[in-house]
């Protein structure tokens, strides 16, 4: 029913850019907000940034993923985090999770999630 879909991981060289896409079918669009969160290996999943239909967003308070930019574009239906200035430690799994409403920081207030896409930094 309620499917999303990350693409835009890959391998990339240290200093590089990355951007990642979440697109969302099986519920009304402009009614969710839009999370993006990250995942290292053995480590729990933490929240980046959330974004509402109207643009209004939170992002991670201390954090040095903060740097991350999220977007969103609802001509589209996608979500965006625009990544620059890659580091090793920025390597994961990067994730989108949708909610009705108002944007979260808690990954359990987002019932729907994608699989999540790969993000390798590596020279």
């Amino acid at each position: 029913q309620v499917q999303l879909v990350e693409s835009g991981g890959d391998l990339v060289q240290p200093g590089g850019s990355l951007s990642l896409s979440c697109t969302a079918s099986g519920f009304t669009w402009d009614d969710y907000a839009i999370g993006w969160f990250y995942q290292a290996p053995g480590k729990e999943r933490e929240a980046l940034s959330c974004i509402t239909n109207t643009g209004m967003s939170l992002t991670a308070v201390d954090s040095e993923k903060a740097r991350f930019i999220i977007s969103r574009d609802n001509a589209k239906k996608a979500v965006y985090l625009h990544m620059n200035n890659l580091k090793v430690e920025d390597t994961g799994a990067y994730f989108c999770a949708a909610r009705a409403g108002l944007c979260s920081m808690e990954t359990d207030r987002f019932p729907y999630w994608g699989q999540g896409t790969q993000v390798t930094v590596s020279s």
